[in-house]
């Protein structure tokens, strides 16, 4: 071609003064550390490589011998450049085309030359990438007659592998060896197996050419780290991944290589394969069961395969893609025809057409092509045609997001405000895996455009920017992937557990749960041990194990820590000694009340000895102090066994007791109890109210709470024990109506007795009248709580009639006469006589009032809840009711 080179020639001028060293061989086999090491030693040192992923694992490895400032990272996409940076790992792409002038170069994996899509690029740093003082190219060992060829007096060093990589035929994906890595050909079938994996095998991370590299590092990171046993990768993982894989296991052994699906070469399965075995670690290969083709052929390698990848023995490459790495500007044209030109050697062919090239040629048709004039504007149009197209959407679209961003950039530079407003759209870690990695790939292409020397003003500010978002939406789509395809529980079990759960190393926390290296198992409620409930069904019988087999050490440590530390904790509910909302025993009162036995729970049971008996022992002590409140309950049975007592003394106690120390003066039977017993009862703290025969140490709250939780009381609990009430619907223990309100009957004992009182000393006033009229001052009930009406309708009911005073006549002036009380004690059957009146005019159906004289009605009489009446006069049953 006129005006060009000969391909043939092509090579850097200082080729003919440097070494060229071309160091070929399978995988494992130690080229890109020797060529570490090898530019290590030299003063400055350039290395190209396939992958960013790469380049940044070797950077960080240069970074620690030389140090931060003497090492650069450069990528499309990324650039850490110090000012006195001497060596420099790059993506191919980036990498200085003739060497940049260093001292030590080295190109890896050059066998890529032979790849349709990015070969091109590879050949040319093959051709033209030189160090002053030695260049390495390393490759596979098919290499080796396309670089005598073009580097005639290169020295060739082959390199074995340092383990033997062994064919081990067909298994099923749950029968995987661990360390293993499953291979898949489509985003799909990588998918279906991590879910697969993630079922029998607890997870795996997943490796694709489609996630970014932040994303398929902490993929790696996630297997390396043993946090998961398997990975699930396409054939990505066969380009500079350095893992450690025992077993590498194919889905399929076809491909779509971008024209149509085909079987994949010996060569490149071997690439794949040989990422099992690492160091001195020998490594297998096979297939997955199941994996056929669609004729339900299964899926195997054929005995040539198996010994080409055994032997490490492939067919030699025989043409490298080649394209015009300098074409000329002049005009788009031009510049065309010099990308289409074709090589003049041998084993050169001319590259088929990239992505780049296909855009350059559909925008060179477009109208925006009239404003590229000059090789100035013609350069700049094809460097931004070179935009790569991270986000795989084919030419036609990639085209015209190249041709919007030609016309932002018409203007000379592209505005901060604008690419950051663009790079701001894509902050946004919301979404499903898809969604993530469309965004990731929008930013890709964003971080490259803010990487170019002349295309964004604040260049390094967005660049910047563009990195931190991407980083930001890596980590949130490795945290989705890991959600969707790892069970780090089950990874764990399946690691630990083998054939022996005792091995596990389960850990008790202070909040209970029992976790396995930091992931739940499960909790302790008490001293139950609860499966997880998030766990699958497949998991629960390895959580039981793992539990139950666990479980005597730390039920027994959480016993003695119970005994020592968390007294504190324990409750009495429902009749039964009860921590952190489990029954740990079941109590069972002595009819004393002096002594209670324990039934421990099943969850109890399960402590072996001597923890089981020391447990027990410490709740018993525990209980009988906390059963001290029930000292006047244990005095009112121990009276209740006394001989001395007398059968009526004894028959009343054991009512009391049994009505837990109140029972009403109509349900005591004092009819058949001697007065003399009386004073007898009364030192054991026994009440004879108005109304109600009841123990006043008993009213308390702390012996009513107890006697509720113990469930020997079933009626409602006041837990206060407050004076009144409103009335409810069931009456608490310790407690009698007042008309709309409630009170405690202590409190009502001592407003009766204070009606009493009045009543006496009107007696003793007016000894000629047999039922005097007195009044009753009712600030004490109100004062205690009871509305004026309710303290009332309380005085009525132990037999005190209420006396209207009678009005100030017309025209007669100063206060009204006071309200007046008589009193009648109570007859016998008084109650029972009112009532049935009361069924009997209910079924008439009539609640007409008999009618007095000339048809006026008469008043109702007060209706009055009397109590039994006393043998004898009116006055004895006064002298009980004071004497009570």
């Amino acid at each position: 071609m006129p005006g060009k080179t000969d391909t043939s020639a092509a090579v850097n001028p200082i080729s003919s003064d440097s070494r060229v060293r071309a160091v070929l061989g399978p995988t494992n086999t130690g080229k890109t550390h020797l060529a570490i090491e090898r530019m290590c030693g030299h003063s400055s040192g350039m290395m190209g490589f396939p992958l960013r992923l790469l380049a940044r694992e070797v950077y960080d490895r240069v970074r620690a011998i030389k140090g931060d400032d003497a090492v650069a990272l450069i990528t499309g996409e990324q650039r850490i450049e110090p000012p006195n940076a001497r060596y420099f790992c790059c993506t191919m792409e980036a990498m200085d085309r003739l060497g940049g002038g260093h001292a030590f170069v080295a190109i890896d994996e050059a066998q890529i030359g032979a790849d349709p899509e990015r070969g091109h690029i590879f050949t040319d740093r093959l051709l033209n990438a030189r160090g002053r003082e030695e260049t390495m190219i390393l490759g596979s060992a098919t290499l080796e007659p396309i670089v005598k060829a073009l580097i005639p007096r290169a020295e060739m060093v082959e390199r074995p592998r340092f383990s033997t990589l062994t064919h081990s035929g067909t298994a099923k994906l749950s029968r995987l060896p661990p360390r293993s890595a499953v291979v898949a050909f489509s985003v799909e079938q990588v998918y279906a197996m991590a879910e697969a994996l993630r079922r029998f095998r607890g997870g795996a991370a997943v490796v694709m050419g489609a996630l970014s590299p932040e994303t398929r590092n902490k993929q790696v990171e996630l297997f390396q780290n043993g946090e998961v046993d398997y990975i699930v990768a396409t054939d990505a993982i066969g380009m500079g991944l350095n893992l450690d894989l025992n077993h590498v296991a194919f889905a399929a052994l076809s491909k779509f290589d971008g024209q149509r699906k085909r079987r994949l070469i010996p060569s490149e399965m071997a690439q794949i394969a040989g990422r099992a075995g690492r160091h001195q670690t020998d490594g297998s290969f096979g297939t997955l069961a199941g994996g056929g083709s669609r004729s339900g052929a299964p899926l195997e390698f054929t005995d040539e395969e198996i010994f080409a990848i055994e032997e490490h023995r492939f067919a030699p490459l025989t043409k490298l893609y080649w394209r015009e790495a300098e074409p000329r500007f002049d005009t788009l044209a031009v510049l065309i025809g010099d990308l289409e030109s074709r090589p003049r050697h041998d084993v050169l062919r001319a590259a088929p057409q990239a992505i780049d090239l296909a855009v350059l040629k559909r925008l060179a048709e477009d109208p925006i092509a009239k404003t590229v004039r000059g090789s100035g504007l013609v350069r700049r149009f094809w460097e931004a045609c070179c935009l790569p197209d991270f986000r795989q959407v084919g030419v036609d679209p990639h085209a015209r997001f190249v041709a919007r961003l030609w016309q932002d950039l018409a203007g000379g530079y592209l505005g901060a405000d604008f690419v950051a407003a663009r790079i701001a759209e894509l902050d946004r870690t919301s979404g499903d895996i898809d969604t993530l990695q469309g965004r990731i790939a929008a930013i890709r292409s964003w971080a490259y455009i803010c990487q170019r020397p002349d295309w964004v003003l604040a260049r390094d500010e967005m660049a910047a920017r563009a990195r931190a978002v991407e980083a930001k939406l890596s980590d949130a789509l490795h945290a989705r992937l890991t959600e969707r395809f790892v069970n780090r529980r089950t990874t764990i079990l399946m690691k630990s557990l083998g054939q022996d759960a005792s091995a596990l190393p389960v850990t008790l926390e202070a909040d209970g749960r029992l976790t396995v290296e930091d992931e739940p198992i499960g909790r302790l409620d008490g001293f139950r041990f609860v499966v997880d409930p998030d766990a699958t069904a497949a998991d629960r019988k390895m959580l039981l194990a793992a539990g139950e087999k666990a479980l005597p050490g730390i039920l027994a440590k959480r016993a003695a820590w119970l005994l020592a530390e968390g007294l504190a904790e324990l409750t009495i509910e429902r009749g039964s000694i009860h921590w952190q909302g489990r029954a740990l025993a079941e109590i069972e009162m002595s009819d004393d009340f002096e002594t209670a036995r324990l039934n421990l729970s099943r969850d109890v049971s399960l402590l072996a000895e001597p923890a089981r008996s020391n447990l027990e022992t410490g709740l018993s002590e525990w209980l009988a102090t906390r059963l001290e409140p029930l000292a006047p309950l244990r005095k009112l049975a121990a009276a209740a066994r006394d001989p001395e007592a007398g059968s009526q003394a004894r028959a009343l106690l054991i009512t009391l007791i049994e009505a837990r120390g109140v029972v009403s003066r109509e349900s005591a039977g004092l009819q058949h109890l001697p007065k003399e017993m009386r004073p007898f009862l009364r030192k054991l703290g026994v009440t004879f109210g108005a109304l109600d025969i009841y123990a006043a140490p008993l009213l308390k709250p702390a012996p009513r709470q107890l006697l509720h939780a113990l469930g020997l009381d079933k009626r409602p609990l006041q837990e206060a024990m407050l004076p009144v009430l409103s009335e409810a619907k069931r009456l608490p223990a310790g407690y009698r109506p007042a008309g709309s309100q409630i009170i405690r009957v202590d409190l009502a004992e001592k407003i009766l007795r204070a009606a009493f009182d009045a009543r006496s000393k009107a007696a003793e006033k007016a000894r000629k009248e047999r039922n005097p009229r007195f009044r009753i001052d009712l600030s004490l009930p109100i004062s205690i709580g009871l509305e004026e009406e309710n303290a009332r309708r309380l005085l009525g009911s132990a037999g005190f009639r209420l006396q209207r005073a009678r009005m100030l006549g017309e025209g007669a002036f100063g206060p009204p006469s006071p309200d007046s009380w008589t009193w009648r004690p109570r007859r016998p059957g008084d109650n029972q006589n009112r009532r049935r009146k009361a069924d009997d005019r209910r079924k008439k159906g009539s609640d007409q009032r008999p009618r007095g004289k000339k048809g006026h009605q008469r008043q109702p009489r007060q209706k009055v809840d009397t109590g039994p009446a006393k043998a004898g006069g009116a006055f004895d049953g006064l002298a009980d009711l004071l004497g009570g």
